[in-house]
């Protein structure tokens, strides 16, 4: 009995090397060139960028975070984790609720203030239950926490109003601070936030490809690059899989690739299905990738809330990832740009963003345009799922017709949640237990 494995993403074969591990027969089938999906990472004239946005490994769930150091056992650096939020000029400790003590004092104030107003408005019932993300954040964290920070960052990112957004998904992502931090925090009492994260690994060659060629290892004289999907037929209990030139048969498909991509291979799905998966909101990621001459801040990542300062909202150091990502006497920068797909930062030319984002460096003082010798720019089409208001209805029309097809969902695109790679590896091991042996 054969397994055709749709997508050799980290979910994709993460899944295949699990089957493969217990003795089932699996074919890979990629659409790329190369595999790794949004874990892909690419070295031009000695700089090495994950052409995803930047990665590290880390997670509270011990099974899979030894799994992923396993994966990279002797090609592994750990670093302390030291994250900022740019904000008003000054880099502020991450979360934001952690760094109060370093706002300038009105700010300082306005946040302190409607954290405390609120809890207390919130303990007399006299605040309704959230219904959408930006009434949750208003709840969770007061009017000022909100203002400064967190609606403006989720907007940046997210580009999708925080009304418009679900919140059945912040439980156990943004966790609720606890009131003594913020008090500690306002104060100037050092207290850390989101502790998982505290000492994160990364692979010391190769960027975090790397990660997912030591999961593919065993599986390469399975995998096929270059087959893009077209086409599925279920005929006499088998299923026809053909990317118009070639057909291969397998006794089961596990999908990974996004939704959009699978229901066309597909005939008869009927237009309310179509229409739920349309329906579905997700974004799209440009990674400006900058290197420079000389050092830059012994930060991880930098959050940038501020619309004045461009489109990046994320900025991330790699060679503080790793010393082999960038060549001696070098260093590495990578912006993140979430954009819908489609819209006009879509066609924005490539030097357009690096003159933005190099203008934001500069004006960030991390290095100015006569340090830089390298530049490129990756895109992906998929990137974030966003969890609007219609979300949880039309995922699960897609979900239920996927089922009634007997084509199991794996993987951030094609379950279409906001998985990190842990969360990845967390829903193929939780598949794969529950899956049917030959």
């Amino acid at each position: 009995m054969t397994t055709a494995v749709l997508g050799g993403g980290l979910s994709g074969l993460t899944l295949a090397r699990l089957l493969h591990e217990r003795g089932e027969k699996v074919i890979i089938l990629e659409a790329e060139p190369e595999c790794g999906g949004l874990c892909r990472s690419r070295t031009e004239k000695g700089f090495t960028f994950d052409t995803g946005g930047s990665h590290i490994i880390f997670s509270r769930d011990q099974e899979v975070l030894s799994f992923m150091r396993r994966m990279i056992e002797e090609n592994e650096q750990r670093n302390n984790r030291n994250t900022k939020i740019f904000y008003k000029g000054r880099y502020v400790k991450y979360p934001f609720e952690n760094g109060l003590y370093e706002l300038p004092e009105e700010d300082r104030f306005f946040c302190i203030n409607g954290f405390i107003r609120t809890l207390i408005a919130v303990e007399k019932g006299e605040i309704p239950l959230p219904e959408n993300f930006r009434e949750w954040i208003y709840y969770t964290f007061g009017n000022g926490i909100a203002e400064c920070y967190m609606v403006p960052y989720n907007e940046k990112i997210w580009k999708y109003p925080a009304e418009k957004m679900s919140l059945h998904w912040v439980d156990g992502r943004i966790p609720r601070p606890p009131v003594v931090d913020i008090i500690k925090s306002a104060i100037g009492i050092e207290t850390e936030g989101y502790t998982h994260q505290a000492v994160f690994s990364y692979p010391l060659d190769g960027g975090i490809e790397a990660l997912v060629r030591a999961i593919a290892e065993p599986l390469l004289p399975f995998i096929r690059t270059g087959f893009r999907v077209s086409s599925l037929t279920r005929k006499t209990g088998e299923w026809h899989i053909s990317n118009g030139r070639e057909t291969i048969t397998a006794d089961r498909i596990i999908c990974t690739i996004p939704l959009q991509h699978l229901l066309p291979c597909l005939e008869g799905v009927p237009e309310s299905v179509t229409a739920a998966c349309r329906a579905l909101v997700y974004n799209s990621l440009i990674c400006v990738n900058i290197g420079i001459r000389g050092v830059v801040p012994p930060i991880s990542w930098v959050y940038i809330p501020d619309k004045n300062l461009g489109n990046t909202n994320r900025l991330s150091f790699p060679s503080n990832f790793s010393r082999t990502t960038a060549p001696d006497g070098c260093s590495a920068i990578l912006a993140e740009i979430t954009h819908s797909p489609g819209d006009e930062m879509s066609s924005i030319p490539d030097a357009r963003l690096i003159d933005e984002v190099l203008h934001m460096l500069e004006s960030m003082k991390i290095c100015t345009p006569d340090q830089v010798v390298f530049t490129s720019v990756q895109r992906q089409p998929f990137a974030y799922v966003v969890y609007d208001l219609g979300y949880q209805k039309h995922i699960a029309i897609v979900q239920d017709y996927c089922r009634s097809r007997d084509i199991p969902l794996v993987g951030r695109f094609a379950q279409f949640e906001y998985l990190n790679m842990d969360g990845c590896i967390r829903s193929v091991m939780d598949f794969v237990k529950s899956y049917p042996r030959e």
